[in-house]
């Protein structure tokens, strides 16, 4: 199947007056986006994959090479395939004042939409309750489900998110993700931009990986994952050097994890009752022992060299090989939406 969008020799550099200039893309040669699929662009924050989703929405001209929406220019000729295109590359702007069906007729009538696509829109997110209810008293979620909502008006084949679950709690962050899902499983083509990899893992097909401007790897979520390593086993234990050279003399290579007491050992689930059997033998008792699956997350720092904060109150391990943690500079700020033209004057998100 043909992806909606191709990348050829992508390259996009900021001047700077006075200063180095910044090269955002650097090459990228990429197609992405099927139908009835979700595909996520992962990347730290500064990788480049903002500035790579505005030079396919022909928001900003590349430095070299192009992209190709539906099988034209997205530079010179995007105006042919916006309708078919709906986005969101920022935070909601929307009248505070105004109910959210309110905002979306204002988006329709400046769009040239269909005012019943206003009440579809509103049940595809799951505010068709909640339409008459100010945007003011919206949850941060439900802002991002009504900017969703303002990007499927034109009931478009390609949908293209910039860090959706950005700021959410939990249950914004589930609800996002059962939205999307749904989305997709209505045929249209889904594209999630997001550091999130967690969230990315649970409702993606396909996987993009790019790192300073620079395509990593790309394929299936399977794909990517084989980069992942094997399963392993996880134990808790007091005695963690005592364990983990009780199980080296029993051939089974253990390394110390960042939790306190915690050691992963380098075989599969299936052999547990061997690391347990190894421990008791020489008179070593575990406390807990659970199994960690090759995971996008692992995958990702595999394939990029980085690491990751460790959870609250533990300290960091080294990472292997003395690999450095990734750096970012921070989002790049772009217009609301693409597709249907936001309303004037917007207000700014409350934080």
């Amino acid at each position: 199947m043909t992806a909606i969008v191709e990348m050829q020799g992508l390259r996009k550099v900021y001047r700077r007056r006075g200063r180095d200039d910044v090269v955002a893309v650097e090459g990228l040669d990429l197609d992405l986006g099927r139908p009835g699929t979700v595909h996520g662009f992962l990347g730290p924050n500064g990788s480049g994959k903002t500035t790579t989703i505005r030079c396919a929405l022909g928001l900003i001209r590349p430095s070299a090479g192009g992209v190709r929406v539906f099988g034209v220019d997205s530079h010179t000729r995007f105006h042919e395939v916006a309708p078919r295109v709906g986005a969101i590359v920022e935070s909601p702007k929307m009248f505070p004042n105004f109910s959210g069906r309110r905002n979306l007729t204002l988006l329709a009538e400046l769009g040239g939409i269909e005012p019943r696509a206003v009440d579809r829109a509103l049940e595809t997110v799951g505010l068709a309750g909640r339409g008459e209810d100010n945007f003011g008293t919206y949850s941060l979620g439900m802002r991002q489900r009504l900017a969703i909502a303002g990007a499927l008006l034109k009931d478009p084949d390609l949908l293209i998110l910039d860090e959706p679950a950005n700021g959410l709690d939990p249950a914004g962050i589930a609800e996002m993700r059962v939205l999307i899902r749904r989305i997709a499983e209505e045929g249209k083509a889904v594209v999630v931009s997001s550091h999130q990899l967690t969230e990315v893992e649970q409702i993606c097909d396909d996987v993009t990986i790019v790192s300073n401007g620079r395509l990593i790897r790309t394929g299936s979520l399977a794909e990517i994952r084989t980069f992942a390593g094997q399963d392993r086993v996880v134990v808790t234990i007091d005695d963690r050097d005592g364990a983990i050279a009780a199980l080296a003399e029993a051939g089974l290579p253990a390394h110390p994890r960042p939790a306190h007491g915690e050691l992963s050992v380098d075989v599969a689930p299936e052999r547990s009752a061997d690391v347990t059997r190894a421990l008791a033998d020489r008179g070593r008792y575990l406390s807990g022992l659970r199994f960690e699956q090759a995971s996008l997350e692992r995958a990702f720092l595999n394939l990029t060299g980085g690491s990751l904060p460790p959870p609250p109150g533990e300290a960091l391990a080294p990472p292997p090989g003395g690999a450095t943690p990734l750096a970012g500079s921070g989002p790049v700020d772009l217009p609301a939406s693409v597709g249907a033209p936001p309303p004037p004057a917007p207000t700014r998100r409350e934080s």
